[in-house]
């Protein structure tokens, strides 16, 4: 029964309940030197990818030149507050995520959309890899229109280059103003920290357009 639960989202009624007290990362991003929490300097933005563990999915992020910074936490379920043991029961409904903040005049959003897409397989449903369960699945949370308009668009796009290759239907889950909840500190900048590390990441080798 509890396998199962993994590979099924909870209702908010079966969801576990919210805790009181967020957590808060108590020290500054590790390799860019800067504050994970907000508020970040006028012009900025931020957008959310699921893409499997996220020790992974932040290292690629804050390679990326001029991302401001780069946080991992939990988003697109129903628990508020929730703990990693929280979230790897499979009864909060989140997925892991990495918070990317950006300002969108230095760094395009299409390119931040194309190493979202081409480092992974967003075609997997509740798992990457031989990472198992819901807290595993693809995700695009997007903090503005035009955000969710792009990622929509780049999915369509990258539907039709990953059906040419074979693969099957996309399956992220692509939504606007989800919140975001950070994660414990230990994980924050997790491969910084242990350079040898596990690291899922592994993507189609089909090139998103655009």
């Amino acid at each position: 029964m509890f396998a199962s639960k993994k590979f099924q989202l909870p209702s908010r009624d079966t969801a576990l309940p919210d805790r009181e007290q967020p957590i808060v990362p108590q020290e500054l991003h590790r390799v860019l030197q800067k504050s994970l929490l907000p508020p970040y300097p006028q012009g900025y933005t931020s957008i959310q990818f699921g893409m499997g563990c996220f020790w992974g999915a932040e290292r690629l992020f804050w390679r990326q030149d001029k991302v401001y910074v780069t946080a991992v936490g939990y988003a697109g379920g129903h628990t508020a507050n929730p703990s990693y043991q929280d979230v790897c029961s499979g009864l909060t409904g989140h997925t892991e995520v990495v918070l990317v903040v950006y300002n969108p005049l230095e760094l395009e959003t299409r390119t931040l959309l194309r190493l979202f897409w081409e480092s992974h397989d967003p075609t997997q449903g509740m798992r990457q890899g031989n990472d198992l369960g819901t807290q595993y699945r693809s995700a695009i949370y997007c903090s503005s229109d035009e955000q969710y308009s792009l990622a929509l668009q780049s999915k369509q796009l990258f539907q039709e280059n990953l059906g040419g290759a074979g693969f099957g239907d996309i399956t992220t889950d692509i939504r606007q103003q989800v919140p975001f909840y950070f994660a414990e500190t230990y994980h924050q900048q997790y491969l910084d920290r242990n350079p040898a590390g596990y690291c899922g990441l592994a993507g189609t080798g089909v090139i998103c357009p655009g």
